[in-house]
């Protein structure tokens, strides 16, 4: 039996590396995002807007405790997603997580092309943006760093990267 959770910042490549892991490991995959969109029939950015983030991070939890429970899976989280209701401590007791590290830089770089599907990002642009990234980092990285395996990537994920996790998660 495997569950795989992956974590990190927004735009750190948590859905690419994600599928990428589960279709070399034979893996199930799941995106909490898009499972929550699924089941509730609204964009994350919708439930945001109408039910708040309150309401949203206790959603997750729900899911969270339901998929936590799959087996032979790769579960790609929100990147709120281990900072709120012990989520971090169910994941860690539950599989492997990922810690998906990325530097600032990069993630500024990644994130000026998504302003359009994240909404947080709308205003912010140039060192605006990298100060909020900076901002969330200090808060999140006390959650994130907790996990089972720290991967510091780059400017983009190679097959040699995937490679790299699966041999780290066989280890485990």
């Amino acid at each position: 039996m495997k569950r795989i959770f992956i974590i990190g910042f927004m735009g750190a490549g948590k859905t690419s590396v994600g599928r990428s892991l589960a279709l070399r490991m034979n893996l199930s995959y799941i995106d909490t995002d898009y499972y929550i969109e699924k089941r509730y029939r609204k964009k994350v950015s919708e439930i945001f807007a109408t039910e708040g983030e309150a309401s949203f991070r206790e959603i997750e939890r729900r899911i969270l405790l339901e998929i936590s429970e799959f087996e032979n899976i790769v579960i790609a989280t929100g990147g709120g997603l281990p900072c709120f209701n012990d989520n971090m401590r169910l994941m860690n007791e539950k599989g492997i997580t990922v810690y998906l590290d990325v530097p600032v830089e990069e993630l500024a770089s990644r994130l000026r092309t998504s302003k359009i599907t994240r909404p947080v990002l709308n205003k912010r642009s140039g060192e605006d943006l990298v100060q909020f990234i900076n901002d969330s980092l200090s808060v999140r990285k006390p959650f994130y760093e907790q996990a089972s395996i720290w991967y510091h990537a780059g400017n983009s994920y190679t097959d040699d990267d995937i490679e790299q996790l699966v041999k780290a998660l066989d280890a485990l």
